[in-house]
Order: structure tokens, then C-alpha cells, then sequence
């Protein structure tokens, strides 16, 4: 009983939000808010309700602190001064997803800082998964690109299932400086960037060592750096506690802990399996119905649905690709596998690749988006002149991000390699 009174203090200890504020002042990062703040209240994490959108603002200080934070031109010195030359004044690069809120002014006393944990945060975010995989799948290993797509996709259900479970809210601001205010209107424990930043890494590691020829260490220590990276970023940028991030890491291990002994086995079954293709769907979108019984719209239903859709599409590809002959893995010969020398011609090439297969993609889910949204609207008598608002209903976001990500993940596995295979690209 002891013991367990020691963990229960502990972990209210790393959830308390002043550290996150201590580690935003140590890293340069200071709010707008003025220097007495009020204490944060004894409830700790606790449950709320999600921001609606007449709850008021976002980002340095909650809804109740809106008032008092402001653009204001103390920077902390009591005196009204300017702040030091190599002081930046900034706001959060995108709007809240669910308000629209911009979030508030904070100032930026380590710009090296600031691009570290910002392209740290990325790590975990769509545009990075979008650009990611497809680079891996067309110009180094198609096996291992798809089997990390089964990964990301489960551990992100997990996540998001999970913080819609327990719905603790993001650390309180003041005193923590709201950097990003993407998330802000998510529940956040435990942390979905510190768990994708740690599986994706450790698992890319954990199948291409002794696939490639590469050190031990190097590959380890890329894996952990990129990691570390996220997990602190994440405190960073003040959408999670400590305890959140340290959850977020140790869930994402015991996720990767039970489906690597499995990817192979569920790889083989996607690609020769007869029933493969009915699985595949029944599987996804049941997970999908069983995780979305929320309060409300959030980005995590979206992303959620988001990679259960990619990861269907890529396996039903994967399923036709192996019943075409179009796979693209190596022989069993050839391995261990490695990197051929870094000509022009090769970088080039693989540039190429790249870019047109990413353009596709992306006329592909422009093209998929025009055309979902508007008829699921008129099939659920929805108005479809403001899309923001029309997808905030489920019925709406939901379908609409299985049937546009899963023909976006489909044609990222099947069909843009044929395209190369016609430009002589392959």
C-alpha cells in the first residue's frame, strides 16, 4: 500500500503543470500573461468537457485566463521595457482545429531551441507521415514501409482510444506557455506524438537491423535520438506534461512489444490471405465505430480514422500487388541488404520518384475530397457550403477520411508504382 501511495504522489508530481513552465522559461520560452499568475487549481488532470466553440480562446491561458493574457508589451522585466534583441515575439503556426483560435503571443529568447522542437513536433504530425512512408515505400524498402503503416495505424488507435477514455485535459495556462495550439482542444494523456516518435523509430530499427547493413549503435542511437526528440518536444511546446510523454513512451513500447512478433504473420495474411480484402475493411472500420463514441468533434477521431484508413488502403494494395505479381521486395538471396552508391543519377531518380508519386497522392486526395464531402452531405441533408463545419459532424468526418485515406494509402502502394513502372521510373 505503500508503494503504490509512493507511484500515486509521484505521478501527480510529473503531471503538475509548473514543470512544464519551468522547462518552456529554461528553453527560452516565456508567455504574454502578466508575471503573478494564479496558482493551479487542487483538482489536478481530472476530467472535463471538451472546448466547445463558444468556450473562448486558446493558447496562453485557457478560456479563463483570455482576459488577462493578451498581445502585451510586458516581456517580464516589471518595467515596461523592451525586450533584448534577440527576443522574438511569435504565435503558434496553425489555429486550433476545433475553435479556430490562433492561440496568443509568447516570446522566443532561443531561436535554435524553437526550430529544434518545432521540426521535433513535426515528427509526429500528418504532413510528415504523408511525406515519410511513401519515400520509404518507392525508393529504399516496400516491405518495411508497409509493415510500419500497420504500426502507425494501431498505435494510433490505441492512443487516441485512450485519451478519449481517461479525458485529462492539457497542462493549464497559465503558467504553461501555449506554443502549439493545434491539439489544445484534445484530451492529452497519454501523449500520441510521444508514442508514434517512439514506435515508428524503434520499429524502422527493429526491421531494417540485420535486413541492412548498418551498426548496431548507429541504428539504435538514431532510434532514440529521434524518440527523445518528440517526447521532449511535445513539453516543449506545452501540450503535455511530463507524465504524459513518459506514458506516451512506455505505452508505444508495449504496443511494439506485442505486434512484432506479429507484423510478419499479418503482412503474409494481407498479401495471400482469400478472405484478406473482407478482413481488411470489416476489421478497420469496426475499430474505428468501437474508438468514436465521443462527447464531441476532435482531431483525434479524424487522425484516428485518418490512419485506419490509410493502413486499410495499403493493405488491400498490398493484397492486389501480390496477386498481380507487382511486389516490390527483394529477394531472400539478396539479403542482407545495402546502399548502393550515392550517384547524381540516383539522387536524381529518386527525387523524381518522389516528387511526381507525392504530387499524385496529393491530386488524389484533393480529387477525393471535392467529391466525398459534398455527397455525403447531401446524403445525410447536410449543408456543404462551409466543409469545416460539415465534417465536424461524424457521420460526415468519419466516412469521409476512410474513403479518401484509404484510396490515397491504395494508390501510394499500388497504383503509383505502376506510374513509374510507365515513366521508366521503377
Amino acid at each position: 500500500m505503500a508503494n503504490l501511495d509512493k507511484f500515486v504522489r509521484m505521478c501527480n508530481y510529473l503531471q503538475d503543470p509548473i514543470h512544464v513552465a519551468r522547462f518552456q522559461r529554461l528553453c527560452g520560452v516565456k508567455g504574454t500573461f502578466p508575471e503573478k499568475q494564479t496558482e493551479p487549481g487542487p483538482d489536478g488532470p481530472g476530467l472535463r468537457r471538451r472546448v466547445q466553440h463558444g468556450d473562448g480562446g486558446v493558447g496562453n491561458g485557457d478560456a479563463a485566463a483570455a482576459q488577462v493574457n493578451g498581445m502585451q508589451e510586458d516581456t517580464g522585466h516589471g518595467d515596461g521595457s523592451l525586450p533584448p534583441a534577440d527576443t522574438t515575439r511569435a504565435k503558434p503556426l496553425r489555429r486550433n482545429s476545433l475553435t479556430g483560435d490562433v492561440g496568443q503571443e509568447f516570446l522566443i529568447h532561443n531561436k535554435l531551441l524553437f526550430y529544434l522542437f518545432t521540426f521535433g513536433t513535426e515528427l509526429g504530425n500528418e504532413m510528415f507521415f504523408i511525406v515519410f512512408f511513401p519515400f520509404l515505400f518507392w525508393n529504399i524498402d516496400a516491405l518495411v514501409s508497409r509493415r510500419l503503416i500497420v504500426v502507425w495505424a494501431w498505435n494510433l488507435f490505441v492512443g487516441q482510444s485512450t485519451k478519449d477514455m481517461v479525458r485529462w485535459s492539457r497542462p493549464a495556462s497559465p503558467p504553461v506557455v501555449k506554443v502549439e495550439v493545434f491539439y489544445n482542444s484534445e484530451y492529452s494523456m497519454p501523449s500520441t506524438h510521444a508514442m508514434t516518435g517512439t514506435a515508428i523509430p524503434f520499429c524502422l530499427f527493429m526491421l531494417t537491423y540485420g535486413r541492412w547493413q548498418y551498426p548496431f549503435l548507429f541504428g539504435f542511437s538514431v532510434a532514440l535520438s529521434w524518440s527523445v526528440l518528440v517526447c521532449v518536444s511535445r513539453v516543449y511546446m506545452g501540450m503535455h506534461s511530463v507524465l504524459e510523454v513518459i506514458t506516451g513512451f512506455l505505452y508505444s513500447l508495449l504496443v511494439l512489444a506485442f505486434f512484432r512478433p506479429l507484423l510478419e504473420k499479418i503482412d503474409t495474411y494481407y498479401m495471400m490471405g482469400s478472405y484478406a480484402p473482407l478482413v481488411i475493411v470489416v476489421s478497420h472500420v469496426s475499430l474505428g465505430l468501437v474508438a468514436f463514441s465521443l462527447d464531441s468533434w476532435s482531431t483525434s477521431r479524424g487522425d484516428t480514422a485518418q490512419a485506419l484508413g490509410t493502413g486499410a488502403g495499403a493493405a488491400l494494395a498490398t493484397h492486389a500487388n501480390y496477386h498481380l505479381g507487382l511486389l516490390l521486395d527483394p529477394p531472400a538471396s539478396s539479403l542482407p541488404l545495402t546502399l548502393p552508391p550515392l550517384t547524381v543519377g540516383l539522387v536524381l531518380r529518386s527525387l523524381l520518384r518522389f516528387f511526381i508519386g507525392v504530387a499524385v497522392l496529393l491530386v488524389t486526395r484533393m480529387g477525393m475530397k471535392a467529391v466525398t464531402v459534398p455527397f455525403l452531405c447531401r446524403l445525410f441533408g447536410l449543408p456543404s457550403d462551409d466543409v469545416r463545419q460539415a465534417r465536424q459532424h461524424m457521420k460526415v468526418e468519419l466516412p469521409y477520411r476512410y474513403i479518401v485515406y484509404s484510396v490515397v494509402g491504395f494508390v501510394c502502394v499500388c497504383f503509383v508504382p505502376v506510374f513509374f513502372r510507365v515513366l521508366n521510373l521503377a
